[in-house]
């Protein structure tokens, strides 16, 4: 919604201003500069990038569009299942963990949560280190260091998809230029035409350099920005699951391992102290 109306905002100033101050908007129709542009970004974009981020392109677009995947309910719903987690191994010890953690789809805690049961990565993140603990791994700063290298390459792989969009924005200016040469090229194949012609030919290829600049700055640039901050948001989730799972390795009880949690979140989406205390209060029960 919010690309929607950034959109509609920037085709209104940028074209309705250009026809009320007596611009022409037909000579703006350039269908084939606008072929020879995007046609060239397009085939930029696939020689730069590798296959993962090229399958990944339209779950990228997907996130522009729908921005950050977690409110201020999945976060809440976060700290329930570790509150859940954590209590449970204190009641039955370590091992009471391990038949959820060994299979994660069939587990009653993990699927009293949906939101955390359908994010494959969160699910995947938890289970491997709590069965880490299972085998005997509690020093702190060894699963840190783990931890910290995971998200970082997690990280790397966010960053993948940024920087494909981003080049787009970068090489597009020069690929309008591109366009506006080859219509100059053409004109001056039409040297002898009368001055009307000739400057609505030198018209038509401005436009190129119009359409670079303006999908660069209005919108790849600005998609490129809201992918990255989308991104950012997101991976408080698993900073979350890692400050909360590294508290509790520490040997902070249940309630303050959530609470370490907790303050790892923005506080834009962040539960206050008393919803957490609420929601934790009436979790369903797990076995």
């Amino acid at each position: 919604m919010r690309l929607l109306a950034g959109l509609v905002v920037i085709l209104l100033c940028v074209f309705g201003g250009y026809a009320a101050m007596g611009g022409h908007l037909e000579v703006l129709v350039q269908p084939w500069e606008y072929v020879i542009i995007l046609g060239a970004a397009i085939g930029a974009f696939i020689i730069g990038n590798q296959g993962a981020v090229l399958k990944g392109s339209f779950s990228m677009l997907g996130k522009i569009f729908k921005g950050p995947a977690y409110n201020k309910k999945a976060y809440l719903e976060l700290l329930g299942m570790q509150f859940a987690m954590y209590k449970l191994i204190q009641q039955k010890g370590i091992l009471g963990i391990e038949p959820h953690v060994e299979d994660p789809k069939n587990s009653s805690l993990f699927n009293a949560f949906p939101t955390f049961a359908k994010n494959h990565h969160a699910v995947e993140f938890v289970c491997d280190y709590m069965r880490m603990v299972t085998m005997g791994t509690n020093n702190v700063h060894e699963m840190e260091a783990l931890m910290d290298e995971e998200l970082e390459t997690h990280h790397q792989e966010q960053e993948r998809m940024v920087g494909a969009l981003q080049s787009l924005a970068d090489g597009t200016p020069a690929l309008g230029i591109v366009a506006a040469v080859l219509g100059v090229i053409k004109t001056m194949g039409a040297i002898n035409e009368p001055p009307e012609v000739l400057g609505h030919m030198i018209g038509g290829a401005l436009v190129g350099t119009f359409f670079g600049v303006f999908i660069a700055y209005g919108l790849f640039g600005p998609m490129a920005q809201s992918l990255r901050g989308t991104y950012e948001a997101e991976s408080k989730y698993f900073l979350s699951l890692k400050t909360g799972l590294l508290a509790h390795i520490s040997g902070q009880p249940p309630v303050m391992a959530i609470e370490f949690a907790r303050k790892a979140l923005m506080t834009d989406v962040r539960p206050s102290f008393e919803e957490v205390d609420s929601a934790t209060q009436n979790l369903p029960a797990t076995a």
